[in-house]
Formats: structure tokens, C-alpha cells, sequence
């Protein structure tokens, strides 16, 4: 009358974890923004060493100074989107240091595509915006917390190992 299911002790716990833990891993999944680029911070201790929101708008206003400025990232974002790049640049770290904000943005590999940047170039990127974090007096331990969800993203962003090459409709 009743068929006997014979598993072992390994598959039963195996199954047991996958009905506990993928409920768990749907839910955080869809609690971030799909092209946030990484998995937000737990706490808002670094979130809250960056001024929050406000300190973000103002590190981000310094951030495009610098990446004008700088003749390696210029080509990038001397042009009519950089209030659009900023707002997005301040969606996209509010929420990856769980500050309550949803990155409303592409993917980093959409965003990027139509770019070929170089290590030089992205390098100098990050150079600004440590200049732009340091300015703010954004603690080396919160900046080097935020870096570290950031650097993975080089793989998509970085696309070319010959000449930075901006493309030619960023001004459009």
C-alpha cells in the first residue's frame, strides 16, 4: 500500500537545506536591484561613515570634478550626461551600502558596452574617486569596505587592453 522511499541521511539533509535556504536566496535576491553589479552590504555603519545620502551627492559632485579634470578619464565624462551619471553613481553605492536607495540603472556590462575602457582608465577612475572620498573625510576602513564591492566590476567594465576609447555618442 505505501511505497518506501529509501534516501540516505546526506540527500535528506541536502533536501532539507534547499527547501530552507532557497526561499532565503529568492527573497535577497529580489531585495536588491537586479544590475546593482554586487550583493548590498549588511548593516549601515559604512553607508553612515559616508555621510549617507547627502555625503554621497556631495563625494559624487567632487567625483566628476576630478573625472573632467583628469585627462585619462575626461574622453569618459566630459559631456551633457554627467548629472545622469552622478544620480545613478549615487542610486547605485546608497544601496550597495544598504542605505535604503534602489539603483534604478543598467547592468555595469550594458552600461559599458559601447566604451572601450582600458586599466589605465579604470585605475584612474578609482584614483578620483579616492581623491573625491578622502576630500569628504570618508574613513580608509568605509572606503576600502565600498572598493571591495566595487572591484569585481572591472571585468565587465574593462574591456580593452589597447587605447581608452570613449564612444562618440556620449554627448548626444
Amino acid at each position: 500500500m505505501y511505497s518506501k522511499i529509501n534516501i540516505s541521511f546526506t540527500t535528506f539533509l541536502a533536501l532539507v537545506t534547499l527547501t530552507l535556504v532557497s526561499p532565503a536566496m529568492a527573497e535577497m535576491e529580489a531585495t536588491h536591484s537586479p544590475n546593482l553589479g554586487n550583493t548590498p552590504m549588511e548593516g549601515t555603519e559604512t553607508f553612515e561613515a559616508f555621510g549617507g545620502k547627502e555625503g554621497l551627492v556631495k563625494i559624487m559632485d567632487d567625483f566628476m570634478i576630478g573625472l573632467v579634470q583628469d585627462p585619462r578619464t575626461k574622453p569618459f565624462f566630459d559631456n551633457n550626461k554627467q548629472a545622469f551619471i552622478k544620480a545613478m553613481l549615487v542610486e547605485q553605492m546608497c544601496e550597495l551600502m544598504n542605505g535604503g536607495c534602489k539603483y534604478p540603472g543598467r547592468d555595469m556590462k550594458s552600461s559599458h558596452a559601447n566604451m572601450k575602457v582600458n586599466r589605465e582608465a579604470f585605475n584612474a577612475l578609482v584614483e578620483q574617486f579616492q581623491f573625491a572620498m578622502d576630500k569628504h573625510n570618508v574613513p580608509f576602513s568605509a572606503q576600502n569596505k565600498l572598493l571591495a564591492k566595487l572591484a569585481p566590476m572591472y571585468r565587465v567594465i574593462e574591456t580593452t587592453k589597447g587605447a581608452a576609447v570613449p564612444p562618440n555618442n556620449l554627448s548626444n
